[in-house]
Parts: structure tokens; sequence; C-alpha cells
């Protein structure tokens, strides 16, 4: 009896009913994936994802054959795949194979098998339409640029790399080597050598040779990384400070030689990677440090997005061109039924005091405006679960929900802000956020505060006209002498919020 893993959630069939259920499955060399969505309030949002290592590549003979092993693991995983798309009434799926089954193409009595218990057809998709999709995947998770970006995807089989332009891929290559099939060939036996190493290493090199020219060199380019191998390497890697929001090549080396301490890959412990991710973590790190010495990344950042996020955009067929954040944002304030003319008044007044104090606090670029406004509309998500502690609930929410286009860092910063609203603030909390982004992120939570705070009576009359002047640790705030006759509540909270900023360092005065 084929049961779906626990760890997915299950959603009952009445919440799932009224809305058209889509889905995506990444038959992968190593693991096997699935997404699944629905459209809410015009924006897609996902409902359930599933990830089973299978590793297919290891049962893979020279000759294209499975062993009995891996092909009954597949089976079983597809088959609870195919269990849960039923639950959920998913009404179009897009299911792709990868390079492995690619090679095993020739097995047709599996792939027969497999779609009868997954329960729809499944694509055996080229190297270049992966990376197609691939990118389709990541540009949708990240927000969006009009520059250039390189996404790479190091996969059990394969590696993808992809240069293109805002939404649009302008180069892709599909290169014959992944983390399965390098840890295999230059790691026999699971024995971790440096001479394994050096051989994995140039055997990366020359698949990349022939490429580099393509990749190499495009100015003002934005590297991102994606998939298992790049995402664990980069969690190790923040376990052990060696980064933040991206890696590095030095901190692959760092890794590399910590690896090497190691005899077997049965051995490998470290905070952040799974045993199942060991077990061919030494062929992957070759391959990404090679990607990033090869095509010259000073730095590559993370994205959540992938393969099987690009399948299921791709089978939408719409949401291009816009910012999934801001998508995001308003489903949310949707779905959390949140008051939208108190949002906007709060919106409005964030940004005017934004505006006056961008300058003298260095808030620079368009993320700390969009950050703002995206914290304001949302403050009061919590306020769906209880009145009590509101910002507690809605900072757990804007935490752990679905974020489509939210770097784990911006979501992480939205969730502070939300949550440091009102009363005491934590600035431990700060520490979340990359170095550079905390003396602004304190200063961008005092401006929410004081939209907010500013806003209490909810009244629809005209907001205070307030200037604001800001000094590195101070701020003072001058109001109407009429409105202040008028509003002895408000200026009893300021009063209060003197107190509150003076906590972290900041001098309030009100004139």
């Amino acid at each position: 009896m084929h049961k779906p893993p626990a760890a997915a959630d299950r959603h009952l069939p009445s919440e799932l009913s009224q809305a058209e259920i889509i889905a995506g499955v990444d038959l992968g060399s190593n693991s096997f994936h699935m997404v699944v969505g629905e459209l809410r309030h015009g924006q897609l949002a996902i409902i359930d994802r599933i990830r089973e290592t299978v590793r297919l590549a290891e049962g893979l003979s020279p000759s294209g054959e499975l062993s009995a092993d891996a092909r009954q693991r597949s089976l079983d995983c597809l088959a609870r795949f195919g269990q849960r798309l039923r639950d959920m009434q998913a009404g179009s799926v897009r299911a792709a194979g990868t390079a492995t089954v690619r090679r095993a193409r020739e097995d047709s009595h599996f792939i027969a098998e497999a779609e009868e218990l997954l329960g729809h057809p499944i694509e055996i998709i080229t190297g270049l339409e992966e990376a197609r999709l691939i990118y389709g995947g990541v540009t949708h998770s990240m927000p969006p640029t009009d520059g250039m970006r390189l996404v790479a995807d190091i996969g059990g089989g394969s590696t993808e790399v992809i240069l293109g332009q805002a939404a649009q891929p302008r180069a892709v290559e599909s290169m014959h080597m992944g983390c399965v099939t390098m840890t295999e060939r230059f790691f026999p036996g699971g024995v971790i050598t440096a001479a394994g190493f050096e051989k994995a290493r140039l055997a990366a090199r020359l698949e990349l040779r022939p490429v580099k020219a393509f990749f190499r060199g495009a100015p003002d380019l934005q590297a991102i990384g994606t998939s298992g191998t790049i995402r664990a390497t980069h969690a190790v890697a923040l376990e052990l400070g060696l980064a933040e929001t991206s890696i590095t090549l030095a901190a692959i080396e760092t890794l590399i030689e910590k690896v090497l301490a190691f005899k077997t890959v049965q051995d490998i412990s470290m905070k952040g990677l799974s045993e199942r991710r060991a077990q061919v973590w030494p062929g992957g790190l070759s391959i990404l440090a090679e990607v990033l010495n090869t095509l010259r990344i000073p730095e590559m950042r993370i994205s959540d997005g992938a393969l099987r996020e690009g399948l299921l955009y791709d089978l939408l067929g719409r949401l291009q061109h816009e910012d999934a954040r801001q998508r995001t944002v308003q489903a949310m304030a949707a779905r959390f039924q949140v008051d939208e003319q108190q949002a906007a008044r709060v919106a409005a007044t964030a940004g005017g005091l934004h505006e006056q104090t961008k300058s003298s606090w260095g808030f620079t670029g368009d993320l700390s405006a969009k950050m703002l406004d995206w914290s304001a509309r949302l403050h009061e998500i919590g306020l769906d679960i209880s009145h009590d502690g509101y910002q507690r609930h809605g900072a757990y929410i804007a935490e752990n929900a679905d974020m489509p286009g939210f770097p784990q860092a911006e979501q992480r910063f939205l969730a502070i802000m939300i949550g440091g609203q009102r009363y005491r603030i934590d600035v431990t909390q700060m520490n979340a956020l990359p170095r550079a982004w905390r003396v602004s992120g304190l200063r961008l939570l005092i401006i929410l505060r004081l939209a907010v705070l500013l806003n209490r009576s909810r009244s629809i009359a005209e907001p205070p006209s307030v200037q604001i002047a800001a000094a590195d640790n101070g701020l003072s705030l001058k109001f109407d002498a009429g409105w202040l006759a008028d509003n002895p509540l408000t200026i009893a909270d300021l009063e209060r919020e003197k107190e509150f900023l003076n906590e972290v360092g900041y001098e309030l005065t009100i004139q």
C-alpha cells in the first residue's frame, strides 16, 4: 500500500474544489520533486511541495538499464505523487523526466508504469528545455531585474547553465555532469581523496571550457544558483559563518578542505547537510567550484525556484513581466482580509516619512521603499487570527508562508518589520538580517512604527501633516499646533514611543 510522506500536509477537498489545481513534477536523477499550486486572487499560490530522494542515476547502467531497486524506488515515489494529485483533484499536470530518464528512455515499460501510477503523461525533455524551464522557475522566484542573470543548476546527472536578460533566457547549456555521476566516477566506493577532487574539478573544467565564452564576462552579471547541491552548500556555509545571502569560491574551497577531513561519504557529518545529500556532495562541490572558477563568478545568490516551479509557471502560461513580490503582497492581504483602506493610510504615511528621511538616513535603491510599503500593506495580517498580539501572529505568517518572489532574507526582513511594529523593539531580531541591512532595517522599522501610530485612530480624515528631520540616532517630528491640541491620545502614544526608541539608542523629539 502506498502512503504519502508524513511531512506533506493534506488539504481538505472542500478547500480545493473552488479553484483549478495545477502541478509540476520533476523526475530528477537524484530526487523527484512535485509542486502544486492554485490561482488565488489572480496569483499562483503554492499549496504543496513534496521531495523524495530516489537515486535513479545510481541505478542506471552504462547501457541505459535501470536496476530493480532504483526502478522500484522511483515507481513507489510516483505512486505517492499520483495519490496526492488525485486527492487534491489536480486538473493540469506537467511532468518532466531529466538526464537519467533521458538516458533510460528506451525502457518504455518503465515510462508506461510511471505514467500509470502518476496518472499523467511524462515528458522526456531535452537538456536545453530543462535549462529554459529552470530559468523560468528562478525568474518567478526572485525579484525582477532588467539586467543580465546567470543561473546554474547542478542536478544528479546533468548541470544546466543559463544566461538571460530579465525574464528571457539568451544562451542555455546542459552538460553531462551531475553530483551523482561525478561522485560515482571520481570517489569510487565513497572514498574521499584530494586526488579525487582534483580529477573531478578537472573534468568539470573540461565540460565548461567549450561554453565559457558565452557565459563569462557579461557586464553587471547577477549569478544565481538553485537546486539541491547549491542550496545544501549554501546551508552548510551559513552554519559555518562562511556565507550570508550568497556563496563564493573561497567558501567552497574551505568546504572542500573540511570534506577532505572525512574518509568516506558515509562519514560526512556537517550542520545544514542531510545524510542523503552527503552521499553525493563531493561530486557536486567539485562542479560548483569550477562553475564559479571557470566562469569567473565572484559570488552566487541562492534561489528556491528551480525546474518544478518552471514547469508550473510554464503550464500556467502567464505571470510574465510582473513583480512576483507585489502579487504576493496583494494576494496575502486579500487572503487574510486586511482592511485595505487602513493599510493604504499607513503605507501613505510611511512613504511620506521615508521620502523625508531617505537622504539623511541613507536609504539607497528602491528596496527600502518597497519593503516599507509591503510591510505597511501587511502589518495587520495577524488580525485575522487574533487582535491580542496580532503583530506576533502576522510575523509568524510572513516568516513561514510561501511567498513567491521573496528571497529568504527579504521574507525574514518583512516578518521582522511586521512583528516589531509596536511595543518594545527587540534589536536582536535584526541580527537575522545580512549585516549591510541591519542599521537601515532598524530605521525602516522606526518609520513603520510611527506610521502605524499616527493612523491608530483609523480615521478616514486626512492624516496630519508631519515634518520629520532625521539625524544619525535621532528624529524630530513637527506637527501643526492645532492638530497637537486636538489629538491628546496620539501625543500620549508618541511620548510612550520616545521611551521605546530610547531603549534602542534613538531619540525622538516632538515639536
